[in-house]
């Protein structure tokens, strides 16, 4: 037996299997793909979180550790946990900024930098495997569609003429 999603729009009921749904897709892909990228994660004591930290920390610079959060989608007490666990590991340590001392500055460790490059080799090789299989034409349909997916959210009307 399938699941369904009912959804009600402004004259009817609409009965959908959950394959039927963009969600369901767009969330089966991700749940995928975080699997992948946790298993190689796996192989240096790492997780698919750790890695994306590491990516969006500057490797020579640093990086506040107030825009780690937003660059990765995560609330700050998530991050905090994040962070925490990253230094426990020694991939980062923290420095306050030479500048804005109430600012604190995320930097990688010796340990940190060889996990980021992990991390990105990884990210890389899933991408260049995925564009040799997958021909540039329908790739661009494919990032297009998400985009235009997001501005409708972003927009924040997906639901105001439902609602109205």
């Amino acid at each position: 037996m399938h699941a369904e999603y009912i959804f009600i729009s402004s004259t009817s009921f609409v009965r959908m299997k959950k394959e039927e749904t963009i969600d369901y897709h767009i969330k089966t892909v991700w749940h995928g793909i975080a699997r992948m990228y946790n298993q190689q994660a796996t192989k240096y004591n790492g997780t698919m979180s750790i890695g994306f930290a590491l990516l969006n920390i500057h490797s020579e610079e640093g990086t506040p550790a107030t825009k780690i959060g937003p660059l990765m989608g995560l609330e700050a007490r998530s991050v905090t946990r994040l962070l925490n666990s990253m230094e426990e590991k020694g991939l980062i340590y923290r420095q306050a900024d030479k500048v804005d001392k109430r600012s604190v500055l995320i930097f990688l460790t010796k340990a940190g930098k060889l996990h980021k490059e992990k991390s990105r080799e990884t990210v890389l090789r899933f991408n260049e495997v995925v564009r040799e299989e997958i021909p540039n034409k329908k790739l661009d349909v494919f990032f297009e569609v998400l985009q235009e997916i997001n501005k409708m959210i972003e927009k924040n009307n997906i639901y105001e003429t439902a609602n109205s």
